[in-house]
């Protein structure tokens, strides 16, 4: 292996800060994911110079292949990074791999994530169901669409709807509050806490929305306007997860039992749980205790130095 050079040699710095320009303003990512984002790239950048041996530019990342990621991620793992920040790296560097190409360029390289071990239903991390809508939106063709997808997904996960609950929102609910109406399975309806987080995600999406707002629309619409189908939305998380290397049980429907079992996991009660979720009975939310239970069964048995 050649000796390093300094990251200030290499062209692709520059077009690094490009890009983290481009998400700022194009696809409307938080400060901290831009930091985030930029810095991976970086990372990438200063790994092939030492790799390569050479000042790394736009034709250099041009020839960057699945070998070449695989052994920045071996690098990276190396350093103690787990499987959800190696998957949230490789997800960073296709985009931004993506962008340096330009148009017309050759799609980068191909490379399944890090796995998620399989076995008993697990919800996502915090950190896993984030990366799930980034990427998402990442593979959006549009700014606009980018910004639906991710706004939905981080609705599913951060307020606990299901899918269809969530095409079902009209224009009604705004403007958003701290609060949002929700109307669930045999007309039955239930107001759920709205955080910041996700009120600024769909705020993003609707500035970007090339499509008027009234009442009685839908509130997230397909390309040509009309009302957003679930099943793009499951199609979006199949290609998410599978670039982020995540289980094939990771479905907008899993999003939503994450938030009930992170919920139970921070002392929620079951009947407050019930309400949130806009369960008929109590027996339906019930299963999340047999699902946290598994978790701790699981951090126990990696503890436990006689498990």
């Amino acid at each position: 292996m050649a000796a390093p050079l300094d990251l200030a040699d290499h062209p692709a710095r520059a077009l690094a800060a490009a890009w983290g320009e481009h998400l700022a303003r194009d696809r409307r990512r938080s400060a901290h994911t831009v930091r985030a984002y930029v810095a991976t790239a970086h990372r990438l950048v200063a790994f092939l110079g030492v790799h390569r041996g050479a000042a790394v530019d736009r034709a250099l990342l041009a020839t960057v292949d699945a070998a070449d990621l695989r052994a920045f991620l071996a690098a990276r793992r190396g350093e103690g990074i787990g499987n959800a920040s190696a998957a949230r790296e490789l997800s960073a560097l296709r985009g931004f791999l993506k962008y340096a190409g330009g148009e017309g360029a050759a799609p980068p390289p191909r490379l399944r994530g890090p796995r998620v071990k399989k076995g008993v239903p697990r919800p996502v991390s915090p950190d896993e169901a984030v990366a799930l809508a980034e990427d998402a939106a990442d593979a959006a063709t549009q700014p606009w669409i980018a910004a639906r997808d991710f706004a939905v997904l981080l609705l599913l996960y951060g307020a606990g709807l299901r899918v269809g609950e969530a095409m079902a929102l009209t224009g009604d609910v705004l403007p958003l509050g701290e609060t949002i109406r929700v109307t669930g399975k045999r007309a039955k309806t239930r107001i759920v806490p709205l955080l910041p987080r996700v009120r600024e995600a769909i705020g993003q999406y609707l500035a970007l929305c090339p499509y008027p707002m009234s009442r009685d629309a839908t509130l997230f619409r397909g390309a040509r306007g009309g009302p957003l189908s679930a099943d793009l939305i499951r199609r979006a998380v199949r290609g998410a997860r599978a670039r982020l290397g995540l289980s094939g049980r990771t479905t907008p429907h899993a999003l939503r039992h994450s938030f009930a079992t992170h919920l139970l996991g921070r002392g929620a009660d079951l009947r407050s749980l019930q309400e949130l979720l806009g369960h008929a009975s109590l027996s339906s939310t019930q299963i999340y205790t047999a699902v946290d239970a598994a978790h701790l069964m699981d951090v126990y048995r990696n503890a436990h130095p006689r498990a």
